[in-house]
């Protein structure tokens, strides 16, 4: 890290009286401020002060214990801030060697001295931390000769670009939709939302986007993306609307042969050196085969594919589905239609985010426009909550823990805590309480993030919403029919049904060496990969968000930047030894998911009776990382030479 980092003070936070600042710095973290101060400052009496842990959803954070102790850190933040606003100019970060007790302070946590670099990154004093430092910058006639596909122009596609254009790459990236922005460009629906922080979702190097809420709705998100997108200037090297059909290895030439598609439906040949596949695993919706589809007479579609043109007020909607998507939708769509109508096979747990629906007050914008290196310890704080030492606990099981409805103490204390929450919304109606109760142990499916205040729990209440658990039998001309015999009238159905999550990248053709595709590869029990990122016998080809990858210690974000410097530092190597290609060899590979299988025993998702996508057709997860998002940058960061075979 540059230890002369620096930030100029804002002439909002010059003009600022004493009651303004008050009023911001009541509003922040005050976990995030003891980091701050005490980075900026080296005050000891900071380190003071108590620790507990509360419960957040399924896991137990760190706070400050004695109000006063917070009052004191606010009162220093203050006193802080009106010296620098009278004194002016700038404001550095202060000594290296303070950082590691800072972020402490700030996780109220200890931090492990081996692990200071990778949370030095999630602090994002230096933007460009994840990006590829050449050792020995080639050539410019020797970078011509190499080229990059990127396929996806989703969350890790548009940061491939930004990083593919700053080491000086020439690169396309080709994008199947219309417009940037993966599944924030797709999902549409009313209520769509990120499930995670803001805070940890964006780039390093754009950690100072001006945020409007703690959880980005659809809009929000895409446009944050549009705005790197422009921002960091890679428009022109994203082509919409093109889909890659094919992709051969060809051997002589040492390249990849793709056969993409235009929107007007022509297809051509293109060639590159390297591929970066970006395409996600929540791209293709899934959509149920139920009798008598054909015979309905009103609107339906997969939620992913939300018509622009549909005005729901006053009409009969049918969601079916129980997940994320439908819980999102129940919620959003309650008392603006007709009627709802809620089918669900099984429900699925809930876990209250405060403020989870609401825009950030104006004094936490001011916070994050004025307060020097606010916004940086913010994001630590926010990452090392979703990291290896808090969020990840919850999803252990205890082998020793003999228990039909839980999977470890922990997990029978988060049931307890699900179904408290659930008493306190639908404790009037035992009937609803009941259904709403998942028969599965908590984490074995994708948990549902809802708002404290109004969720699916208290939209069932309303009664202009029907929630229907009978199985459904057919559809009819007008609607629904159950097994029960019930015909539901409806106006508009949505599929709120997923995605085909282990389908990863389908539906292209891959073929590597000797003509083998990834379904050879993967024909004994699904998708499998090296870290997520490479495959055995596909030289030169980096999957970002791959099989194996979706995280629960960290973030999705997070992994796409570590899974991209790793392929740009791979493209170096064979830049750098005049070589042909770059893959991982068989051994590796292998070696590398007998760790994974018996890691994945051990996660709560592996639990036998799960039916979620969280485990595939052969019982085992394809989408998961059993590890922790630590182990992925160390492996990434420092990989194992033995591993990777450059020809």
């Amino acid at each position: 890290m540059d230890t002369s980092t620096s930030r100029a003070l804002t002439d909002e936070l010059l003009r600022a009286d004493a009651r303004e600042l008050r009023r911001a710095i009541d509003r922040a973290d005050p976990m995030v401020l003891r980091g701050v101060l005490f980075q900026l400052t080296g005050d000891r009496g900071l380190t003071r002060g108590r620790i507990e842990k509360r419960p957040v959803g399924a896991m137990e954070a760190a706070f400050l214990a004695d109000p006063d102790d917070e009052r004191r850190v606010r009162d220093l933040a203050v006193d802080l801030l009106l010296d620098l606003r009278d004194r002016g100019g700038t404001v550095q970060i202060g000594p290296e060697d303070r950082l590691l007790e800072s972020m402490a302070l700030t996780a109220g946590d200890p931090i492990d001295p081996s692990e200071l670099e990778v949370w030095t990154e999630e602090l994002a004093l230096d933007p460009w931390c994840r990006s590829l430092a050449w050792r020995r910058p080639p050539a410019a006639e020797t970078l011509s000769d190499v080229s990059v596909l990127v396929i996806g122009a989703g969350i890790g596609g548009i940061n491939a670009a930004v990083q593919l254009k700053r080491a000086g790459f020439s690169f396309q990236v080709v994008e199947k939709n219309a417009g940037i922005g993966g599944t924030w460009w797709e999902n549409r629906y009313p209520g769509a939302r990120v499930d995670t922080s803001n805070r940890s979702y964006s780039y390093v190097y754009a950690v100072d986007y001006p945020l409007s809420s703690p959880y980005g709705t659809q809009a929000e998100n895409e446009r944050y993306l549009n705005w790197v997108v422009d921002e960091f200037g890679v428009r022109d090297d994203i082509e919409l609307e093109t889909e890659v059909l094919d992709l051969d290895w060809v051997e002589d030439q040492a390249r990849w042969k793709a056969t993409v598609r235009r929107a007007d439906g022509t297809q051509e040949t293109r060639y590159a050196t390297f591929v970066i596949s970006a395409v996600g695993f929540l791209a293709r919706p899934s959509s149920p085969a139920i009798e008598g589809a054909d015979l309905f007479e009103g609107r339906a579609f997969h939620s992913a594919r939300w018509p622009d043109d549909l005005d729901v007020t006053g009409q009969r909607v049918a969601v079916i589905g129980s997940g994320c998507t439908g819980y999102q939708l129940d919620a959003e769509l309650a008392g603006k239609v007709g009627h709802l109508h809620v089918f669900q096979r099984t429900a699925q747990w809930l876990f209250e985010r405060p403020g989870y629906l609401a825009e950030y007050p104006d004094e936490v914008k001011w916070l994050s426009r004025n307060v020097p290196f606010y916004n940086n310890f913010m994001r630590f704080r926010t990452s090392w909550m979703a990291g290896p030492h808090v969020q990840s606990r919850a999803f252990f099981r205890d082998p020793d823990w003999h228990d039909p409805d839980s999977l470890s103490e922990a997990n029978h204390r988060t049931r307890q805590q699900r179904i408290e929450f659930l008493r306190s919304k639908l404790g009037s109606r035992p009937d609803l309480l009941e259904k709403m109760i998942p028969p599965h142990p908590p984490l074995t499916a994708r948990p549902v993030a809802v708002d404290a205040d109004f969720s699916i729990a208290d939209a069932l209440l309303r009664d202009d919403v029907t929630l229907v658990t009978e199985g459904i039998d057919t559809f009819t001309p007008r609607g629904i029919r159950t097994r029960d015999g019930v015909e539901h009238e409806v106006d508009v159905v949505v599929y709120a049904t997923g995605f085909k999550a282990n389908d990863f990248l389908w539906p292209m053709t891959i073929r590597g060496r000797d003509g083998r595709t990834v379904e050879d590869l993967w024909s004994i029990d699904g998708a499998r990969a090296w870290t997520g990122v490479m495959l055995p016998g596909f030289p030169n080809l980096f999957m970002l968000y791959g099989p194996n990858t979706n995280p629960l210690s960290l973030g999705a974000v997070t992994y796409s930047e570590l899974m991209t410097r790793f392929a740009l530092e791979r493209m170096e190597d064979v830049i750098e030894q005049g070589a042909a290609s770059v893959e991982v060899t068989r051994e590796a590979y292998d070696r590398y998911n007998r760790a994974l299988d018996a890691q994945e025993s051990r996660r709560t998702w592996s639990y036998e009776k799960s039916t979620s996508y969280f485990l595939n057709s052969h019982g085992r997860s394809a989408t998961n990382f059993p590890f922790e998002g630590t182990d992925l940058w160390r492996w990434l960061r420092h990989p194992d030479p033995e591993a990777l075979e450059v020809r």
